[in-house]
């Protein structure tokens, strides 16, 4: 019986298609799926608007609701970085942050407070940088490395004491002393692992290469910086920088957004100090060296970096750098790079070039893969053959208009729930954008569109100087200069000379090894 009402609803539904949907000509049917062709997409991003609210206090909270679940999440944004650290403590303003609200409170221990939030089903956590997702999967809060976050999710019905032990962690941290010794231990235990991969000495000798010794991004934490940190180091930069004038709220979930208002203006009032909402962070004092460098460590397979300064996120010619960028090497199996380097040479198994969102300054473009040490020079010869050709030619229209898809067409993705909307449009408050964009969403689409091809190719010939350019190569250096016997060319071929090396560091100073 069951099998007869399962043909019956198949008979009927086919009976309705039939009537609402007239038959289709056998010539409207394309003969492949590729040549199937849809409405082009039409896309309202948030606006910042419809969700901004003042509080009493100055605060600027971005309040977007959410019925379909009983959940709340409430995220504190902060200007607060390592540039920021004290000379000497370097890696306070992390550790300060981790403690927040993992080292109790001055009236509840740390255990005390864990059990408090168990008890509510709550999750409460802080950090400094790194990017941030929403907690419980409520969206997206993403803070870069000179930015920190508070985030608190749980029930709806719990957001009063939610709040109340929000508050207290923001106010009233004890940065308790075995929390803050273990914290201690853990980070000097992650030093020691500096240079075990060639990620990680990659990472930190491009930073290098690129921001110069002195940046504020290359102040590393060393044993001597995290070992001598006390809780008053902590609480100093806390009285410092954590208050209401250094706060975005992004909140998101089950609430109505006036009583919300109300109950954080409540629970935010009568903060007892001022604190200090930093401008941005410095900018690089030079322009990076030019040339090679390599860093030698035994292993068959060689990280390969290079790139230049490229332009900040307010340059007229941001959204034709996207493109060109995406149609080189950012776009996955479609662009270039990958097509030549991977799939016809079989070079590397991932290459990609990549642009800097230049959220304060102008950051770096770079191209980075692995591949065999001996296939250095000629994998790099094929990456800068591409990028010749996009300098020297126009790009297709097929690659144009499959680039510009690709970005159009990702835009909403970036605010499938109610958090990822809160949080985008609270970082774009934190960091500037709000001030000095405020269409930037809902242009965004639109200023794709608009680029042209001899707009990706005028960008890439102000953009792409090979004379300019940094190359990094870290792996079996001496393995690397006898190149692959298969292809003439090689590492002194292509630098004019053979690369600096540059040493590895000590992973508890940072200073240089003797080679």
């Amino acid at each position: 019986m069951r099998s007869l009402n399962t043909v019956a609803a198949a008979l009927l539904a086919a009976g309705l298609v039939a009537v609402f949907l007239p038959a289709a000509a056998a010539g409207d049917i394309p003969a492949r799926p590729e040549k199937l062709t849809f409405p082009g997409l039409k896309y309202d991003a948030p606006v910042a608007k419809d969700h901004r609210t003042t509080l009493k206090n100055g605060m600027v909270a971005y309040l977007v609701p959410d019925l379909s679940l009983p959940l709340v999440n409430v995220s504190v944004l902060l200007r607060l970085g390592p540039d920021l650290d004290p000379e000497g403590k370097e890696g306070a303003g992390g550790l300060m942050m981790d403690l927040l609200t993992s080292g109790g409170t001055a009236s509840l221990t740390a255990e005390q407070l864990e059990d408090r939030l168990a008890a509510l089903g709550a999750d409460l956590g802080s950090g400094m940088g790194g990017g941030r997702r929403g907690m419980m999967g409520m969206g997206g809060v993403r803070t870069g490395p000179a930015e920190s976050w508070v985030s608190l999710n749980l029930l709806a019905k719990d957001l009063d004491a939610g709040l109340a032990l929000l508050i207290d962690c923001l106010r009233n941290p004890a940065f308790q002393d075995d929390r803050l010794q273990l914290a201690k231990e853990r980070a000097v235990q992650r030093m020691k692992e500096r240079n075990d991969d060639t990620a990680g000495i990659e990472r930190r000798e491009w930073g290098l290469l690129i921001d110069g010794e002195g940046h504020w991004a290359n102040r590393f934490t060393t044993g001597a910086s995290i070992t001598g940190l006390v809780r008053g180091d902590l609480a100093a930069l806390h009285r410092a920088h954590v208050g209401p004038e250094n706060f975005v709220l992004a909140v998101s979930g089950n609430f109505e957004p006036k009583a919300m208002s109300k109950a954080l203006e409540k629970a935010f009032a009568g903060w007892p100090w001022q604190a200090e909402r930093p401008g941005p962070p410095p900018a690089p004092a030079a322009a990076p060296p030019a040339g090679w460098f390599a860093v030698d460590k035994d292993v068959n397979q060689a990280r390969v970096s290079f790139g230049l300064p490229a332009l900040d996120r307010y340059d007229p010619d941001w959204y034709a750098a996207l493109v060109m960028n995406d149609i080189l090497g950012g776009g996955g199996f479609s662009s270039r790079l990958v097509n030549r380097i991977r799939s016809d040479e079989g070079l590397a198994y991932s290459v990609r070039s990549s642009l800097g969102a230049g959220t304060y300054y102008p950051e770096e473009w770079r191209v980075a893969f692995q591949t065999k040490v001996r296939s250095t020079a000629f994998a790099v010869q094929v990456a800068m053959t591409e990028i010749a050709r996009i300098r020297d030619e126009r790009v297709s229209d097929d690659e144009l208009a499959l680039a510009k898809a690709s970005f159009i067409e990702s835009l909403p993705a970036g605010f499938e729930t109610a958090g990822a909307i809160a949080g985008a449009l609270a970082v774009e408050e934190l960091t500037g954008r709000y001030a000095k964009d405020r269409e930037y969403f809902r242009k965004y689409a639109e200023r794709i569109e608009a680029v042209t091809a001899e707009d990706v190719q005028r960008v890439a010939r102000r953009l792409l100087d090979p004379a300019r350019m940094t190359f990094l190569v870290v792996g079996d250096i001496d393995e690397a200069l006898l190149g692959d016997p298969k292809h003439d060319v090689s590492v002194v071929g292509l630098a004019g000379a053979e690369p600096l090396r540059l040493p590895l560091r000590d992973p508890m100073t940072m200073e240089p090894l003797a080679n």
